[in-house]
């Protein structure tokens, strides 16, 4: 990896609409005031493909959306941040994944999510080697496309001389551990959070669970914690990195910013435990506001505030 790493965020893109100051629903066909309505480009690949972006690298999106509003929305929110969007296969049968998050005053953020086009990508939908010059792969929702066509996908970005990372959506739970276990073994840096490492492998402690997974063929897994900060567990190594001390608006979206700072990290050389503290601080930036996309930060200014923020 290099200064000028060009990646492709393979796999969940959705449009996001936060709704802030949701105190209730209103009954019947009433109204209530909200402080604030936005959308914003997210999703396991999406919104890690926006931090990356940010961060200086270029960034190819390949998935799949509608061919609909929403999806003009969302690709014209990713060219925005210098995404390229051409890989990006319009779906006419069904919509764009969406989804509706409507934040209470105390910071929590239930969901409605429509899965729309991102569960009809197929590795038929892919052509990695028609990216000039790739050298990362970052896998968001295998469990969408299955173990064995996960594998498949993982496999030949190694044969083109790429690393490759998974971030997966859905919960930590056994039986979904075992549906993308074919693609473990093909995967330099799993990026899970904490309930998801416990959920999978039935561990107690995360550092127990980490090392599962790690035994199960996965070169790295480094797990977000929240207000922790991050775990980074390799056959070799173990390490905690503190989260950085903000006061954070919305946590939308700061596992996907997590996971861009720390790719980045690694693209530039950076040592594991560096690498996750950019993380860290990525995931800042976005936490102080609303939605992946909120403020205006760069690879620089994100260093600035790491060497000049109090940890937890």
């Amino acid at each position: 990896m290099n200064q000028q790493q060009i990646v492709a965020v393979v796999g969940v893109h959705v449009l996001d609409t936060h709704v802030l100051r949701v105190e209730s629903i209103p009954d019947g066909s009433a109204g209530a005031l909200v402080d604030t309505i936005r959308v914003s480009p997210a999703g396991t690949a999406g919104g890690t493909g926006v931090v990356l972006s940010r961060l200086g690298a270029q960034v190819h999106s390949v998935g799949a959306v509608g061919n609909d509003p929403i999806g003009d929305t969302l690709v014209g929110l990713l060219a925005r941040e210098g995404i390229d969007t051409s890989r990006l296969v319009r779906k006419p049968d069904v919509q764009t994944s969406a989804s509706v998050l409507p934040v209470r005053p105390n910071g929590d953020r239930p969901a409605w999510h429509c899965v729309g086009a991102n569960g009809s990508l197929t590795l038929e939908d892919i052509d990695l080697a028609s990216v000039p010059g790739l050298a990362h792969v970052h896998l968001g929702g295998p469990e969408f496309l299955g173990g064995p066509a996960a594998g498949e996908l993982l496999a030949a970005a190694h044969e083109l001389g790429c690393t490759t990372s998974v971030d997966v959506l859905a919960p930590g739970d056994p039986d979904m551990l075992a549906w993308i276990a074919d693609c473990l073994p093909h995967v330099d840096y799993l990026l899970p959070n904490d309930e998801q490492v416990l959920g999978f492998t039935g561990e107690l402690s995360l550092a127990d669970g980490a090392r599962k997974l790690v035994a199960a063929g996965v070169g790295c897994v480094a797990v977000t914690q929240g207000a922790r900060g991050a775990l980074v567990v390799t056959a070799e190594q173990e390490l905690e990195v503190p989260a950085y001390a903000v006061e954070v608006v919305d946590t939308t979206g700061c596992g996907d910013a997590f996971s861009a700072g720390f790719l980045r990290g690694r693209s530039l050389g950076l040592d594991l435990a560096a690498s996750a503290e950019l993380g860290c601080a990525a995931a800042a930036q976005v936490a102080q506001g609303i939605g992946t996309d909120h403020g205006a930060y760069t690879l620089d200014s994100v260093r600035t505030f790491a060497a000049s923020t109090p940890r937890r």
